[in-house]
């Protein structure tokens, strides 16, 4: 498990049934964006990659944090493998709806249902 701490934001990820598991809990801003590109990371080369962001303890999240998962999504994709977003807050959820990002990002109400989609 590899933990990221960084200005209110906290990221915690674990494997699970080969699925990599992002917890990520406070506000996603400018200034703690590039951890949250660090963590969504993909490696080229490796396996066709498969994460899920568990976003239920994100509070607020601006342009920055959408780009951040837009960008991942495309990699992730490019190299085979999916992102989910699973148990995104009501304002985080809200955000994700209004422009569109839970059109193209498939969005789960929970880690559990993300994980057996």
């Amino acid at each position: 498990m590899t933990t990221i701490h960084a200005n209110g934001l906290s990221i915690e990820g674990r494997t699970q049934d080969g699925i990599r598991v992002l917890t990520v809990r406070g506000e996603i801003d400018d200034d703690v964006c590039p951890q949250l590109s660090t963590a969504l990371h993909v490696e080229p080369g490796t396996q066709p990659p498969r994460i899920i962001a568990d976003l239920s303890g994100v509070t607020f999240m601006d342009s920055t944090g959408i780009n951040a998962l837009i960008t991942a999504y495309h990699a992730v994709n490019s190299a085979g493998g999916w992102l989910r977003i699973a148990a995104p807050s009501p304002p985080v959820e809200r955000i994700l709806h209004l422009v569109g990002l839970d059109a193209l990002i498939d969005c789960h109400p929970s880690l559990e249902q993300a994980l057996t989609a």
